[in-house]
């Protein structure tokens, strides 16, 4: 079967060769056999990814202040933006608890650091200085100061999320109580496409930043590592899958969607999180793809950047396991008891730790120094293995925080569904009904949504 340049399929496969997904693809695939193939070089390709991930994190907190000021200013009902938040909260406590008691009890049943009989007086303490330096502990307390920033400017150029969702949220309220958004709101949104054009502009330079990080993972560790602490590795990921495929299919099935359809729409953040090893870069995107998605732009602008913080799915199934992996390879002993209290701490302490830099290392050295009996100098067990277990923990909490979303949204019954569930199956239709909710200013996102992919398509 022939077909001629107008034939339909092959208009799909030009489009598709040309989507940020295709080339992220590619990226991906050429950092790995850049890894494999030329390792040293490899790790020199490092600056790509990180110059992709603080480009993308320099427009973070501008995005996340005025999409969230933006949704509170229209929402109007003060009520109903406490009332959002705090079934937020609440779901995000349930969910990251249920996340911990599984980690547990699959570590407790697959014995991921069995028989490795390692003494702990052997191990490298000075490879993890670093990380074990970084951690203070954090009372309620210090966690409450820690979220009222400075000065007003200092959020920005600190770049805490919470924080900066604090100032948000703060002159959200005033705008609605003010009542004079609508000529204040114009200009916001005026500023915030000319953030979301440098977003995609800074897109477009997705796939080295995802080729540079890969190769660096891959050339530095190398395959070798996956298979000396394999067992934890197999383990995380198969209970990070589990509980994608279980507990976010199932909220996914009350919402109305496929699971695995929202996974397809949000593919070029999957990739881009495997790539990079952080969901961080992705963020504003998120914020975008999610409310064309359906849910309203206060529901959207309240969970996903609190999310951030609060709603770390995959981070909280690695803390658990990787716990009682150093305490099963230094063959240390822990109760049922000890086991609960371990779960208690980890409650609180990656909620504390949420505005520390340093990531799910920091956490863990906090919580085996409040829990006194597993050797904090496990931790060097995990450097080899951490950057790839840190790929599924990111996309796990990816996936969690726009499932959150979703949740909240059609809890509070302000997720068009009807919607969601065209735009999941790519009808070209409904691309009529995108400036209902989008201007046209917000072509510039083009490159970061399936949404205005196929609005571009069809005019």
């Amino acid at each position: 079967m022939t077909t001629g340049p107008n034939h339909p399929a092959e208009k799909e496969n030009t489009r598709f060769v040309h989507t940020l997904y295709f080339r992220v693809l590619v990226g991906v695939a050429l950092g790995i056999a850049i890894g494999l193939i030329w390792p040293k070089a490899a790790t020199s390709l490092q600056p790509l990814g990180d110059a992709f991930i603080r480009l993308v994190r320099m427009l973070v907190a501008p995005i996340i202040f005025l999409s969230v000021v933006s949704g509170i200013a229209s929402a109007g009902d003060l009520r109903r933006l406490g009332r959002i938040g705090l079934k937020a909260l609440v779901y995000f406590e349930i969910v990251s608890t249920l996340a911990l008691v599984l980690g547990i009890v699959v570590a407790d049943v697959a014995l991921p650091g069995g028989q490795m009989n390692i003494d702990p007086h052997t191990l490298d303490t000075k490879s993890v200085a670093s990380y074990t330096a970084a951690n203070t502990a954090h009372s309620p307390v210090d966690f409450l100061m820690s979220v009222i920033p400075d000065t007003f400017v200092g959020a920005f150029s600190k770049g805490e999320i919470l924080q900066v969702l604090l100032l948000a949220v703060l002159v959200g309220i005033s705008l609605a109580m003010l009542g004079t958004e609508s000529r204040l709101m114009g200009a916001m949104q005026s500023v915030a496409n000319v953030f979301y054009k440098l977003i995609a502009l800074i897109m477009e330079v997705a796939p080295f930043g995802a080729m540079g990080a890969m190769a660096f993972t891959v050339g530095k560790y190398g395959l070798g590592t996956l298979f000396a602490l394999g067992k934890l590795l197999v383990c995380v990921y198969f209970t990070s899958i589990a509980f994608i495929v279980l507990v976010f299919g199932v909220l996914c099935w009350w919402s109305g969607i496929s699971l695995w359809k929202l996974i397809v729409y949000l593919r070029e953040e999957v990739l881009i999180v495997l790539a990079t090893s952080s969901s961080e870069p992705v963020l504003p995107a998120m914020l975008v793809k999610i409310e064309a998605l359906g849910c309203s732009r206060v529901v959207t602008g309240l969970v996903i950047p609190a999310g951030y913080s609060f709603n770390l799915d995959g981070t909280a199934i690695y803390l658990s396991m990787a716990a009682l992996f150093i305490a099963q390879a230094t063959n240390t002993h822990l109760t049922v008891w000890q086991q609960i209290f371990l779960l208690l701490v980890l409650m609180l302490n990656s909620k504390g730790a949420a505005t520390v830099t340093g990531g799910g290392f920091i956490t863990l050295a906090g919580t085996l120094t409040v829990l006194g009996t597993v050797p904090v100098g496990g931790l060097s067990l995990l450097l080899g293995i951490d950057r790839f277990m840190s790929q599924m923990r990111s996309l796990t909490n990816l996936i969690g925080n726009a499932v959150a979303t979703i949740v909240v949204a059609r809890w509070e019954k302000q997720f068009d569904l009807d919607r969601a569930r065209r735009l999941l199956a790519r009808n070209p239709d409904l691309a009529t009904e995108i400036d209902s909710n989008f201007s046209r200013d917000d072509d510039a996102l083009l490159p970061l949504t399936h949404l205005l992919q196929e609005k571009d398509a069809t005019e």
